[in-house]
């Protein structure tokens, strides 16, 4: 089966089609800076990469552009030799509603659009190119796939806020997590390495946006995201969890209004407000090595954030069997995998610092001997998870 996997963010819609069977992919590409002038749309596929600089207005006009590219050969005109399946669509924000996956209908695009004032930038768009892709393509079924439903299964003393229940009903205010597609594929992965032996499962989704989730026999427990992604770990330009009177304090002794405060927190803070010069955890690395104190401060509160929740989510489960490390920093930087971990050997997080230096594109054990817990380094692969879901709802 192929299957068409589109993510549609605020600004960019990126895509795979992928041979569920094999995980072989056929074709990817991206649309950048949709609706901001100067777009880009590039394709990689049958051994061919194209890059184009283009008007791109609006999402449906984007994902009927990567459709066009799939479906016929624009070297001469004739169709392409690839067929396309099935559509899987990744959405940001589920509700209350999604529990799971979904094959798509009328009713499940409206729930979309109702809900979509708790994640703006995002699920317009993804309700836009699913309406294009039903219209473009009649006959071939939708399938979207939440990073919030992971976590409906998280018990209500960990979800609710201790806020007034009406406000929080009228609001619909309380924990949601995100990066659950992930956190899930790591789940099922972590299964199929142990031959379903883990039991309490902590996910490390690090990186630029980061998220810890503690899974108890495939069971979300709790997850460090909250009512938004700013929530939880320090990360790349979100500031994390902060006392929320810092907020009101801000707004009242300066000039800035809620939506400018909103802003700083996400897009100007965390390591890039830290270090003072960049987010980009390679280098922050570099800068450290070289003596830079305010990159090592931002990487000491990186890391001490992600050992802080790791060892939050041990006293919730009543410890851990396996830890995962994954996402960009996650997969990709021993240091970070270390300097999380360190302190902690007498829990049985030691580390292997050979295999920790190590790089693979597949999932690779970096636990010591005499590890008793299971340090597994897992790429990320939200695009497989969603094409699974697809070939498991329509099957």
């Amino acid at each position: 089966m192929n299957v068409l996997v589109v993510n549609a963010g605020s600004s960019s819609l990126k895509y795979q089609l992928i041979t569920v069977e094999t995980r072989e992919i056929l074709a990817k590409g991206a649309c950048e800076r949709i609706g901001l002038g100067e777009s880009t749309f590039s394709n990689s596929m049958n051994g061919q990469k194209m890059e184009l600089t283009l008007p791109i207005p609006n999402h449906r006009t984007a994902i009927s552009l990567v459709l066009g590219i799939l479906l016929k050969n624009e070297t001469d005109g004739k169709p392409s030799n690839i067929t396309i399946d099935a559509i899987g669509h990744r959405i940001v924000h589920g509700g209350s509603y999604f529990k799971d996956s979904c094959i798509v209908d009328d009713e499940v695009v409206r729930k979309i659009e109702e809900i979509a004032p708790l994640a703006p930038l995002h699920n317009y768009a993804a309700a836009s190119v699913i309406e294009s892709c039903r219209e473009v393509l009649p006959s071939i079924p939708n399938i979207v796939s939440f990073d919030t439903s992971f976590h409906a299964t998280i018990p209500e003393v960990a979800w609710r806020y201790a806020l007034p229940r009406d406000l929080c009903e009228q609001l619909k205010l309380r924990k949601y997590g995100f990066h659950g597609i992930n956190h899930r594929y790591v789940n099922m992965t972590v299964n199929e390495l142990t031959g379903g032996k883990a039991h309490k499962i902590v996910s490390c989704h690090l990186g630029n946006g980061s998220s810890i989730t503690s899974i108890k026999d495939g069971i979300a427990v709790d997850t460090t995201m909250g009512f938004t992604p700013l929530d939880g770990l320090v990360m790349g330009t979100r500031c994390g969890s902060i006392d929320p009177a810092t907020v009101t304090y801000i707004i009242e002794n300066t000039n800035l209004t809620a939506h400018e405060v909103d802003t700083i927190m996400n897009k100007k803070s965390g390591l890039l407000a830290v270090s003072g010069f960049t987010n980009d955890i390679r280098d922050l690395i570099e800068s450290t090595e070289a003596g830079h104190p305010q990159a090592k401060l931002a990487l000491d509160m990186f890391c001490y954030s992600a050992k802080k929740y790791l060892g939050a989510m041990w006293a919730v489960m009543g410890g851990i069997d396996t830890v995962v490390f994954t996402a960009g920093a996650g997969q990709n930087s021993p240091y970070i995998r270390t300097k999380t971990l360190e302190g902690m050997e007498h829990l049985g997080f030691v580390i292997d610092e050979e295999k920790n230096q190590e790089r693979h594109d597949e999932p690779w054990s970096i636990a010591a001997p005499e590890a008793t817990v299971n340090i597994f380094v897992i790429p990320a692969g939200e695009e497989f998870m969603i094409a699974y879901d697809v070939k498991r709802l329509l099957s």
